[in-house]
């Protein structure tokens, strides 16, 4: 998801204040590895009986014109990209492509091949473009003084880290987080979007990453992640077991409940994720992931990209809502707070109650395989 800087500083400036914060950022532990061991087709579980490589296809498609995925050969991407676009969007025809242009790879990190996969929709609110009645509760769009570095920019071995903050004098000192967002800090230095109607609907819009929000007169305002305060994301279900407020399985549905049910006590458990996001207002109803295309339901993944590459397909092997066999090609579209390390994803289900249903309630094991152009080797 793409970092909307609002404020300029001087370059001397920006590289005293990347630096002297570096210290606020953790690398990624250095045993995190991404292991791929190359297996044929005929080891993928399910390749022969799943239904959707057509939309699976058409969702690598839109990643192609977007831009091919970083990870190895370049040109090799090119090549698969064009014959993907010239290949017939039926069921028989895309598995064929698939199976000539690329090469499976399994996918394991340091723990083994097995991995958590959830599930995430788009949510609808009731919201109001003005505060008053029920609608006390604000959406944000980027707020003025936030400034994002990019450390990548200035030491090289910082590529792909990023702080983010505001000015205190002279200093660079980390954004606020949603405790004192929520307290209203934010007031005449970020501009709200819409106002709505519950903090907790609010809240897993923001875990959810975008949404629609229902005006009075009955239209809709699409909206999208713009950016966040660059705090770490708190999973507030694993507190919440910890604690002995929810007992396992911990699932979406399951917090809200709690949380509806305990109004009190509500805002102070969601303040324990400091992380907040901020929005924007989309052209349409078309939900666009991290690489910045129209999601499809059931067919994109969220994955971490510091281990799979945005725009890269893989076939998914896990298990869905209801414990059934889930295994069907994916495409890497999207990202998330929760979604970290080489085998962890969260499926996009889409939007209205079955798409929530079955979101909600995933929280289940699983594995991947990388699916690499011919010709590119595993760097």
């Amino acid at each position: 998801m793409k970092t909307n800087p609002k404020f300029r500083i001087s370059a001397l400036a920006a590289l005293m204040l990347a630096l002297s914060a570096c210290a606020l950022i953790s690398p990624p532990p250095p045993s995190e590895h991404l292991h791929l061991e190359r297996v044929s087709f005929s080891a993928l579980p399910g390749w022969h009986d799943d239904r959707g490589f057509a939309a699976a296809l058409a969702a690598f498609r839109r990643s192609c014109v977007k831009a091919v995925p970083d990870f190895g050969d370049a040109a090799a991407w090119r090549r698969a990209c064009d014959a993907a676009q010239k290949t017939r969007e039926t069921n028989y025809s895309a598995r064929a492509y698939f199976k000539r242009w690329f090469m499976p790879y399994a996918a394991s990190g340091n723990d083994g091949a097995e991995g958590l996969f959830t599930g995430y929709y788009v949510p609808e609110l009731r919201g109001s473009p003005r505060r008053g009645g029920v609608y006390q509760t604000p959406l944000y769009a980027p707020p003025l003084d936030m400034i994002a570095v990019d450390l990548g920019a200035f030491k090289k071995d910082l590529k792909g880290q990023h702080i983010v903050g505001k000015l205190a004098g002279r200093e660079l000192v980390p954004y606020d987080a949603r405790a004192k967002i929520a307290e209203g800090s934010l007031k005449k230095r970020a501009r709200p979007l819409v106002w709505v109607s519950s903090p907790i609907d609010a809240f897993f819009l923001e875990v959810q990453g975008s949404g629609r929000i229902r005006l009075p007169d009955g239209s809709i305002m699409p909206l999208g992640y713009d950016t966040s305060n660059g705090r770490a994301y708190v999973s507030i279900g694993h507190l919440m077991l910890e604690n002995g407020d929810l007992q396992r399985p911990v699932t979406m549905g399951s917090i809200r409940v709690w949380l509806a049910a305990h109004p009190h006590e509500a805002q102070q458990v969601m303040d324990a994720n400091p992380s907040y996001v901020f929005f924007r207002r989309l052209p349409n109803a078309d939900i666009i992931g991290a690489q910045g295309v129209a999601l499809t339901p059931g067919h994109s993944l969220a994955v971490d990209p510091s281990f799979v590459p945005l725009g890269a397909p893989l076939w998914l092997d896990t298990t869905d809502a209801s414990g059934r066999p889930l295994r069907r090609l994916m495409v890497a579209q999207d990202t998330g707070g929760a979604i970290k390390g080489p085998v962890r994803g969260d499926v996009f289900w889409g939007a209205g109650r079955a798409a929530a249903r079955e979101a909600g309630a995933m929280q289940n094991s699983g594995r991947y395989y990388l699916l690499l152009p011919k010709g590119v080797t595993p760097p």
